[in-house]
């Protein structure tokens, strides 16, 4: 009787397996133990090898069909001997040509069906990335969106930011820096409502972008709120739908303030502000973060009185504070005013001006301006997604997750924001790639060493590993090597030679741990030392690589050697 080849399990995780290269043909006799057909999976080929000797009597799956595992490939017996399925007639009647096509059908039914099905909600950074990379697996995915696909970054938060910082360093460059190298302009003006057209445009490409990828992966997407069931089933919007998995990508809110005159109108939230047509001539920025920084920058560029109000002792609280003090620097020569120790009280709105009261140590604060923009931080979208019915923990807001993204529910994952780990764009995304790579693949990790933060003004603030007090507090015993950008030419000709590079280093083998950057373009720069400490790599291979000249990149360099007390394009300390 002819024996069935069926497809190998290759792996504990393998469900199914592509059909790679026939490397035998019908009638072509075979050995116990000769390759007859190549296979693959998303991890490895493989040779499937003849069970017993005979002939390969009928190829039942083609090349570049999916099959599950056991799924049947071909028939293997002596010659001659019949197959089920060859026949020319069945015993209804049918041809055999017609059982092959039903049989050929049902196997991509059965290979269908089983694939892993995913239920992404959510289709932010986190979201789209995740549903995009579960698709590539081989997973069956559907993505639910209440709002557009992006989420908050594309749609009201990093692009758009980005987009009009983009139009305010362009005018503040032509009206505070061009004349000083010689090109003279008059009469710019910035006109603020084309220039929201302008961010609407980028936001409008991007979006429609994420929802080609989207139709291109085969991910099925579904436009309403999603809410959790149970393990297996979400609501879309009224429509049940069930998967074997759920990964959570709902994103972050803005934190409103409540105390007194928060609802007054013209007390605007970030996403408020980056609708604004006109510029306001005053603006009171509550809140000293990444956000609030951002925005106070952006609008002092254009023209704006832009005074921050801050309850920490120190603006900028992820950044290493060497570098906050040289930003705090630049930003109240450009004219900005800097309140820590304040705490905000209440707002009040007398004569068409917003009056924002604050209690700064003992003292009474009180700063009046056009507008106010609320920027005190973000905290995990987590409520009414069916968390609590579900038996998802949360703590503080944030949904609890393992090193997997897994929630204590198991099927239940959670991405992005939501699990409040890293409130990054691009951390979510790296997150949600991990994620379904332990779902599919049953590995899958995610390097939060290697997640730099990005803060866009002018000139640029990027960071990532570990800070210098943070090395302190672990005790670690660490070297620093610094260098002043007034030291390197390329920064000399594009900013005046403003900004640091800093390096934090173990002392016993020199290991990078963290490197701070202050300067034109660093934004850029930070993707190297990213990989820098994702290889472990030592300042000495930082000093032994080549970089660039005239670039800004050679300051890393530099600031390497200076672990050593030996650089080279700036004087020694005198002893």
């Amino acid at each position: 009787m002819a024996g069935e080849l069926t497809m190998p399990q290759l792996g504990l995780t393998m469900t199914e397996g592509t059909v790679a290269q026939w490397l035998k043909q019908e009638g072509d006799a075979v050995k116990k133990g000769d390759g007859v057909v190549e296979v693959e999976t998303d991890k490895i080929n493989n040779i499937v090898e003849a069970p017993e000797d005979g002939v390969l009597l009928k190829i039942v799956a083609q090349e570049g069909d999916v099959l599950p595992v056991k799924g049947v490939l071909g028939y293997i017996g002596a010659a001659g001997e019949a197959v089920a399925g060859a026949v020319a007639k069945s015993t209804d009647g049918t041809s055999g040509e017609a059982v092959e096509k039903a049989a050929a059908a049902t196997s991509g039914r059965s290979a269908e069906k089983s694939k892993k099905r995913i239920i992404v909600i959510g289709a932010g950074p986190g979201g789209y990335v995740t549903a995009i990379k579960a698709a590539q697996l081989g997973a069956d995915v559907s993505v639910i969106e209440e709002d557009h696909v992006g989420g908050t970054c594309l749609n009201v938060g990093c692009i758009p930011t980005k987009a009009l910082i983009h139009v305010s360093s362009l005018y503040d460059s032509i009206i505070r820096e061009a004349g000083t190298v010689g090109v003279h302009v008059t009469g710019a003006a910035v006109d603020w409502s084309e220039a929201v057209k302008y961010k609407e445009s980028v936001v409008k490409r991007l979006v429609g972008g994420v929802d080609s990828l989207l139709k291109a992966n085969g991910v099925k997407k579904y436009t309403g709120h999603g809410r959790i069931i149970d393990a297996h089933t979400v609501d879309a919007a009224g429509e049940k739908l069930t998967a074997d998995y759920i990964i959570l990508a709902t994103g972050s809110e803005p934190v409103y303030l409540k105390l007194p005159g928060a609802d007054l109108p013209g007390v605007l939230d970030s996403t408020q502000a980056l609708a604004l047509t006109k510029i306001p001539k005053s603006i009171v920025i509550i809140g000293g973060g990444v956000i609030g920084i951002e925005f106070a920058a952006m609008f002092a560029a254009v023209g704006a009185k832009c005074t921050i109000v801050e309850a920490l002792p120190y603006i900028l609280p992820p950044v290493d504070k060497e570098i906050v003090a040289l930003v705090q620097g630049d930003l109240e020569k450009r004219g900005i005013e800097v309140a820590v120790n304040s705490k905000v009280e209440s707002i009040e709105r007398q004569d068409g001006l917003l009056t924002v009261y604050a209690k700064r140590q003992e003292e009474d604060l009180a700063v009046t301006g056009e507008a106010v923009i609320v920027a005190v931080g973000r905290r995990p979208r987590t409520a009414n997604i069916g968390l609590e019915d579900a038996g998802v923990v949360l703590e503080r807001g944030r949904i609890v997750t393992d090193e997997y993204f897994r929630t204590s529910v198991p099927g239940i994952f959670a991405v992005g924001d939501c699990n409040g780990k890293l409130m990054l764009a691009h951390a979510a995304s790296a997150q949600g790639v991990a994620a379904v790579e332990y779902i599919m693949r049953g590995e899958g990790s995610f390097e939060e060493a290697t997640a730099p933060a990005c803060i866009y003004l002018e000139p640029e603030v990027a960071g990532v590993g570990l800070r210098e007090d943070e090395a302190a507090a672990k005790g670690i015993e660490y070297k620093v090597g610094r260098f002043m950008l007034s030291g390197n030419g390329k920064s000399l000709i594009e900013n005046g030679g403003v900004g640091m590079i800093k390096i934090i280093a173990d002392a016993k083998y020199g290991e990078v741990l963290g490197v701070h950057m202050y300067g034109p373009r660093v934004t850029e720069l930070i993707a190297a030392c990213s990989l820098a400490i994702r290889l472990e790599a030592t300042v000495d291979e930082l000093i032994s690589t080549i970089w660039a000249h005239p670039s800004v990149g050679e300051a890393i360099g530099e600031a390497a050697l200076d672990v050593f007390q030996a650089s080279i394009h700036w004087p020694p300390e005198r002893k």
